[in-house]
């Protein structure tokens, strides 16, 4: 028998909310086995009250006013899966203020307001979790936090959008175009009609801007990533990538050099045999490189109801242990570190480079000699005829190289006579 009955506010009932409901009614057992109290969902939010519920039974508990959660002496703990920045933001606070423990799956508001969230809590003694804000039912944060906290982490990489790399991986396996792939996704639901936050990179920004406070424990603000969307990747670029071993996705970096950070989500040539290369369709991974471990990869479902709904469970159990231990407020880890960025001198790596040129003698030569001149050198070189062999189409990759001097390169490019076009130069991970 459960000492206690925890209760639960839950403020959302679309998929995730739903998803919760059904895992906390379902394994009513293992819940109490683990934490010694029932855990029991006492009021639910919603907007519209007369919605028909795939869940029946609820009608008591539910209510369209979310001041009768925060302000119900009996709730326990929030779990908030509605989603947006306000009013969630001043739901969150003012139910801290009332000593209420947060469970949340926002990304959008950790990653903005995480830090004032975070103080609060740490100043009412709550906890705030938020595992499901990242990568869904993957326990990337927990780990970050706990499983590498005898480590030091000196770098994060992550497939991190479901459906950016569901489009990278449909027009790498059938050579398809952008455009037609993007609205397939959104004809099954895995891209919204306004599909601008996933394709544009800015939902795994947040997510890698919660990835590199947690990991790096530095204050860092999500106008500090660098962000470059996939809507002009082509369906050229990935086939002359796969021809010298690269596949296309979009990553999200995080590394850190002698307490010098540097955080991007863009369109990456990642070789075939790094592990982030067979991530395909829906699922995410997140790759973290720690001291002393070495290399570890975490790979999973990166949405849906019941993977979220796990998440989010998962964290609701860790406050209701800490209930039970009397230690609410004390397992989180508020950013402690000086924030140091990188300048582009320091951000190392190779590059796949695609032009249009004059199809005349000494044109590489000179490309070459460019390169040179910013102590850049050339790993792989194809040549192929372009305009029916009016121009030819130069592809290269890069040895390692800083970010300073390839921009200057760029800029050099763009004034040559010879050159017709940049057409693409995307960062390159793997294949040393």
């Amino acid at each position: 028998m459960a000492e206690k009955v925890v209760k639960v506010g839950l403020l959302g009932f679309g998929t995730v909310g739903t998803g919760v409901v059904r895992i906390v009614q379902g394994h009513q057992d293992d819940l109490v086995k683990q934490t010694g109290m029932g855990i029991e969902v006492h009021k639910i939010l919603v907007k519209d009250k007369e919605k028909s519920r795939s869940i029946s039974g609820l009608d008591n508990k539910i209510t369209s006013d979310a001041y009768d959660i925060i302000n119900d002496p009996d709730v326990d703990v929030i779990v908030e899966v509605i989603g947006g920045i306000h009013p969630t933001k001043e739901y969150i606070l003012d139910a801290l203020e009332q000593g209420k423990h947060i469970v949340t799956a926002n990304k959008d508001l950790m990653a903005l307001h995480g830090a004032e969230i975070l103080a609060k809590a740490e100043e009412k003694g709550c906890d705030v979790f938020y595992e499901a804000s990242v990568a869904g039912g993957i326990p990337i944060l927990r780990a970050l936090v706990e499983g590498f906290s005898s480590d030091r982490i000196t770098k994060m990489m992550g497939i991190v959008n479901g459906t950016t790399n569901y489009i990278m991986t449909k027009m790498s396996q059938e050579g398809a175009d952008y455009t037609d792939v993007l609205k397939e996704a959104q004809a099954l639901g895995y891209a919204e009609a306004d599909p601008t936050s996933d394709v544009e990179g800015f939902d795994a920004a947040r997510k890698m801007a919660i990835l590199t406070t947690l990991g790096f424990r530095v204050p860092l603000k999500l106008d500090e990533v660098d962000v470059k969307g996939i809507s002009g990747v082509s369906k050229e670029d990935i086939a002359y990538g796969k021809k010298l071993g690269y596949v296309i996705k979009l990553l999200g970096l995080a590394r850190r050099d002698e307490d010098e950070v540097e955080v991007s989500v863009q369109p990456t040539m990642v070789h075939k045999d790094h592990p982030l290369a067979s991530v395909n369709g829906v699922f995410n991974a997140v790759y973290v490189h720690g001291e002393a471990v070495g290399e570890t990869m975490f790979y999973g479902p990166g949405a849906g109801e019941l993977p979220t709904a796990t998440a989010v469970v998962s964290d609701l159990v860790t406050v209701v242990k800490n209930m039970k231990l009397g230690v609410n407020g004390r397992g989180m880890v508020a950013p402690y570190k000086e924030k140091k960025l990188k300048d582009d001198s320091k951000k190392l790596s190779k590059y796949f480079l695609r032009l249009i040129v004059a199809d005349k003698r000494g044109v590489l030569a000179q490309i070459t000699q460019l390169l040179a001149n910013k102590n850049i050198s050339l790993d792989q070189v194809l040549q192929q005829p372009y305009n029916g062999g009016k121009q030819a189409e130069i592809i290269m990759v890069t040895h390692v190289a800083a970010k300073s001097d390839m921009n200057d390169v760029l800029l050099y490019l763009k004034d040559m006579d010879f050159i017709t076009e940049i057409k693409s130069c995307y960062r390159v991970e793997g294949g040393e």
